[in-house]
């Protein structure tokens, strides 16, 4: 269908069309051609009456074909204005030139099916043209009030199918009517088929943080068709082990004593082996109380070692994640770890992400040793987790990536085949 928008000025009439745009892309939204001719000849409207009308009608053939052009794809047009309301003001301006070149041209011209019509009271229009600020195109009242008669007595001598809309409403009331005129309903686009939960497991410095920062840098469509990730929700174990040390500082100004942890050179070492396990539980909650929308991933990112640590640790994430998740391993040896470790080490930004460091001697006591290969000896394959077949993939991520060429070709395969082995559970 083709449709126009016609009114007064300044009656919102652009404004919705820019919003119809954007919210049904698949219609083509054209502007106001005379505007559009002005602004690009850099023509005075009041002035330049002749050359605005060799203007126009050059650039008359080309809008029709556009037009026609869609309406042959099954697009809908919505025109912002037509070349009735330029004659019905060429006519309130006593503009023979164009008049006269109206009548030859308008029995062949394409024209709408649906005329909307904004209305309001000349005083609205005049208002907003004047808090609108441009000057160019301020009509008088007394040319609008001439405008419209003849523009209403064009209409009725064609027999035009034309919808009035309100203008001096809210912007919603207006819309709506708008839509309704024009039979279109708003259809979500699908969300794309993601990993609902992706549990990121691999040593201290192993490179989780970094992966997850080069995914949230990638345009989302990009994230969702090559590595399967929607829009990314980060739970990450170390602010809450963090919080729990700066505590124990506080006991211990107080007195009390730590109660979970102790110094460790400049740092601090887990002293209370439950800890880990009520860090786990802390994430279980916050997925419990907000699970993953259509769309999102949520990321639980953590480490854990000694023998049988993952072995212990996975089990006590909620169901949810296990019904719905996977599992990406970052493997790097020991020593890589420790390497890393130590290089990314920021004294004065010791609860960052990515420059904390685990105390060596706390790096030697818990994670020399890692249960990973053991819990998962293959490089891709399942675990049973709270009942269900849990896809996994282990990536080697040594040597360290360096720029996002590296990052791409490591994990997009990676995330690959862990989405094919999702799908297939």
């Amino acid at each position: 269908m083709y449709a126009a928008v016609e009114g007064l000025p300044a009656l919102g009439k652009s404004e919705v069309l820019a919003l119809l745009r954007l919210y049904f892309p698949n219609l083509l939204v054209l502007p106001e051609l005379v505007r559009e001719v002005v602004e690009r000849e850099g023509l005075d409207p009041w002035r330049d009456r002749g050359k605005l009308t060799e203007a126009l009608l050059a650039a008359l053939p080309r809008r029709q074909a556009q037009i026609r052009a869609a309406l042959e794809q099954g697009r809908m047009v919505l025109e912002d204005s037509h070349l009735g309301v330029h004659a019905a003001y060429c006519a309130a301006l006593d503009d023979q030139g164009f008049l006269e070149a109206f009548a030859r041209l308008e029995p062949d011209l394409l024209w709408p099916a649906l005329f909307v019509r904004f209305d309001a009271p000349l005083e609205v229009s005049l208002a907003r043209q004047e808090a609108r600020g441009d000057p160019r195109f301020f009509v008088p009242g007394e040319v609008l009030a001439r405008m419209s008669g003849w523009l209403a007595a064009w209409h009725a001598r064609r027999g035009d199918r034309v919808v009035t809309v309100p203008a001096d409403r809210s912007p919603a009331e207006v819309l709506a009517d708008v839509l309704h005129a024009l039979e279109l309903r708003y259809a979500p686009q699908p969300a794309p088929e993601v990993l609902p939960y992706l549990v990121l497991l691999g040593r201290p410095a192993a490179g989780k943080t970094e992966l997850i920062q080069f995914l949230q840098g990638l345009p989302a469509a990009e994230r969702a068709r090559a590595y399967h990730l929607g829009a990314l929700r980060v739970l990450d174990d170390f602010p809450i082990l963090w919080e729990k040390f700066v505590e124990d500082d506080v006991w211990e100004r107080l007195g009390r004593g730590r109660l979970h942890s102790r110094r460790c050179a400049e740092n601090y070492a887990v002293a209370d082996p439950l800890l880990w396990d009520f860090l786990l539980h802390r994430l279980g909650a916050r997925i419990a109380a907000a699970p993953a929308r259509p769309g999102e991933t949520v990321v639980v990112e953590f480490s854990r070692g000694g023998p049988g640590a993952y072995a212990h640790a996975l089990p006590l994430l909620p169901p949810p994640v296990w019904a719905e998740g996977a599992i990406l391993y970052l493997s790097v040896s020991y020593e890589e770890s420790l390497r890393r470790n130590r290089a990314r080490y920021d004294r004065d930004r010791r609860d960052g992400l990515l420059t904390h460091a685990v105390p060596e001697e706390e790096m030697a006591r818990t994670y020399r040793e890692d249960d990973w290969e053991e819990l998962a000896p293959k490089e891709a394959g399942y675990l049973t987790l709270g009942g269900h077949r849990v896809p996994y993939v282990r990536v080697r991520n040594e040597p360290e990536p360096k720029g996002l060429g590296d990052f791409a070709r490591r994990f997009r395969p990676a995330l690959e085949e862990l989405f094919e082995l999702w799908k297939n559970r």
